[in-house]
């Protein structure tokens, strides 16, 4: 099924529900609807990351499909979804200098968390671009798109029509990094949990907001199993009983359940203060389990190993991440090396998912078998 007509089905069921913001605009298809994505995919995510990813020089482009600037060897699922709609890649709202968006926006960047951080981007990796930054972003893009439209000529063709908002699907991928934030900063699993709450009323509260600017249509993706990446089990120190018969860690899979259950107890809320909405819940999480507990049954090898990193049991170091370099007798030397083979691997750089993971994990949601409502 068209991913496309899915969405317009799950439309009128009900009322709908990504890493980060995305907006995905109108479309001239069969269905006949339009997008537009915020960040909050993330998607793991989530999100185009082209914002934030130029400070890495990492080998993260598909020469065959031209997605640069992502934190993959190639696309993420935000641009599989764009493919499904009919659309080109969204650009990133910041990318602004020959752009073309009237077929959405993106307003992820890598890193992004729901709740604001109190550190720099030096001091914890984590993007300054919170949630609420990305709304306030949105919120100008939404008005001053418009008067610069109505100015006419080339502006015309480069921006979107006013009523392109109330008819776009808002996409929101986020949660992921709120999580491994507290766990970073040395807190313990009871106090990461405690501030969950804070934080999907956060982020209630931004569905409401783009709500109250005319979006009807949302598409929610939950967060993933956050144990079961090189990243985490590398950095946060847990006990040989505290790991899964996968091999991954289970108090942050734990919480990232935990997470999840709120998540939708929120979404559930929200359906009943937006009446005029459609929020779908999305299960990524029971998705992305699936890929790396059965990777060879998948055609998958090495789940718990980054395909582009440097050494180590799980081939990551925070130190030497995908694509560092180093000197040896005054000549730089990579080190932080692709693996022969990324269409095999799930993970790409010990936090983010491979085009060929991403690929198979949209392929499991687009017929609607993970989403709530269930699509028949």
């Amino acid at each position: 099924m068209e991913f496309l007509c899915f969405i317009k089905l799950a439309f009128t069921i009900n009322v709908l529900s990504l890493l980060s913001f995305s907006l995905l605009a109108y479309a001239n298809s069969p269905c006949d609807f339009p997008p537009y994505s915020t960040s909050a995919i993330p998607i793991p995510t989530p999100a185009d990351s082209r914002r934030l990813s130029a400070r890495h020089l990492r080998p993260t482009a598909s020469p065959t499909f031209g997605t640069r600037g992502r934190y993959s060897d190639g696309r993420l699922v935000i641009d599989f979804i764009a493919e499904s709609l009919g659309l080109p890649y969204l650009s990133a709202y910041l990318d602004a200098l020959g752009s073309n968006f009237t077929h959405g926006a993106n307003f992820a960047t890598a890193g992004s968390t729901i709740r604001p951080q109190n550190t720099t981007l030096h001091q914890s990796g984590f993007s300054p671009f919170s949630l609420n930054v990305q709304y306030y972003q949105f919120n100008d893009f939404h008005h001053r798109s418009q008067i610069i439209r109505n100015q006419g000529g080339v502006f015309k063709g480069l921006l979107p029509n006013a009523e392109d908002f109330s008819r776009a699907l808002y996409t929101f991928d986020i949660g992921q990094n709120d999580l491994t934030a507290g766990y970073f900063l040395n807190m313990t699993t009871d106090q990461v949990r405690a501030y969950v709450p804070d934080a999907l009323d956060q982020f209630k509260t931004i569905v409401k907001d783009i709500y109250d600017n005319g979006g009807r249509s949302f598409w929610i993706h939950n967060t993933g199993p956050v144990g079961c990446l090189p990243y985490v089990m590398d950095r946060v120190l847990i006990t040989a009983g505290q790991i899964d018969k996968v091999g991954c860690a289970a108090p942050f899979n734990d919480v990232a359940q935990y997470f999840n259950l709120r998540l939708k107890e929120t979404v559930v809320q929200l359906r009943k203060d937006l009446l005029s909405a459609a929020l779908t819940y999305v299960d990524v999480y029971s998705v992305k389990y699936d890929l790396i507990s059965q990777a060879k049954k998948h055609g998958f090898v090495h789940p718990l190993q980054a395909c582009c990193g440097h050494g180590g049991k799980y081939n990551y170091n925070m130190h030497h991440g995908c694509g560092s370099k180093i000197k040896v007798n005054g000549k730089e030397i990579m080190v932080g090396k692709s693996c022969k083979n990324p269409s095999v691997m799930i993970n790409w750089d010990g936090v983010h998912y491979t085009e060929a993971a991403n690929k198979w994990v949209f392929d499991q949601i687009v017929n609607g078998a993970y989403s709530d409502p269930p699509i028949p």
